[in-house]
């Protein structure tokens, strides 16, 4: 296969959670312009519609599915819908999260609150999804959105001379369960021709205090922080023929800040 060839998804189903983010928005255009039909899932039904329009007029084959992630029914209302749909799933980029607690400080319920989508719901997705993939024999692509947060402790000096407060430590444990739970997941579905990646990005752009932005970009041999299209690439590497040999690899996508 000509290598060019091997980057199109092509009559591929995609699944893309929290679609209408920062992130994801930009992982549901990537998937869209190599081919593929994208499903944006998210809670938000109005939001999903708005991006679904947006896209929809630049001639790309969008759909949008609401579910809650903290909820065992609505994922098996959503795997059930897309196989309705569609009849199977080809790729899957599990990248909703739930972001309730805001700093050291946050109170128990809010942690309550993350571990049940972040945790049990990020678990509940990937069996769900991975049995729909598993069910139709010609195996898929799972990609983990993880953060460089997930690999490293917080660098308090990015937060000197702001107001921004310290990091909550629910989002650096969850993230760094996710890079495991991508390993073993790979182990898991070993022999099914279905891989599992994860991306671990660092800072995103995001309109912070410029002090901020000061203080982590001198840091950053690319000299800013990511925006939403530098995942694009690597989205359509992972998801494609092209990756087809990587499995249980996670990818620090960081301007070469933590190299």
């Amino acid at each position: 296969m000509n290598v060019l060839e091997s980057f199109k998804l092509n009559g591929k189903i995609a699944l893309v959670t929290g679609g209408a983010g920062i992130l994801g928005k930009s992982i549901v255009e990537a998937l869209a312009e190599a081919g593929a039909t994208v499903i944006s899932a998210s809670r938000s039904a109005t939001s999903g519609d708005s991006l679904v329009k947006e896209f929809r007029e630049k001639g790309y084959t969008i759909h949008c599915m609401t579910y809650d992630q903290s909820k065992h029914e609505s994922i098996l209302g959503l795997k059930r819908d897309i196989k309705a749909a569609f009849g199977r799933l080809d790729i899957f980029v599990n990248n909703a999260v739930a972001r309730p607690m805001k700093s050291y400080d946050g109170s128990i319920s809010e942690l309550e609150l993350s571990m049940k989508v972040n945790g049990t719901g990020n678990i509940d997705i990937l069996r769900e999804m991975a049995n729909l993939m598993e069910s139709q024999n010609n195996g898929g692509s799972i990609i983990n959105i993880s953060s460089m947060m997930g690999m490293f402790g917080p660098d308090l000096s990015n937060y000197e001379g702001t107001k921004m407060g310290t990091p909550p430590p629910d989002y650096f444990f969850h993230k760094g369960g996710m890079i495991n739970l991508s390993n073993y997941f790979a182990k898991i579905l070993a022999g099914k021709n279905i891989r599992v990646n994860t991306i671990s990005p660092g800072g995103i752009f995001n309109n912070q205090p410029e002090r901020f932005l000061e203080n982590y970009c001198k840091k950053v041999p690319l000299g800013r922080l990511a925006n939403g299209s530098d995942i694009k690439g690597l989205i359509v590497l992972l998801a494609s023929d092209a990756g087809n040999y990587i499995n249980g690899e996670n990818i620090l996508l960081d301007g070469g800040l933590l190299a």
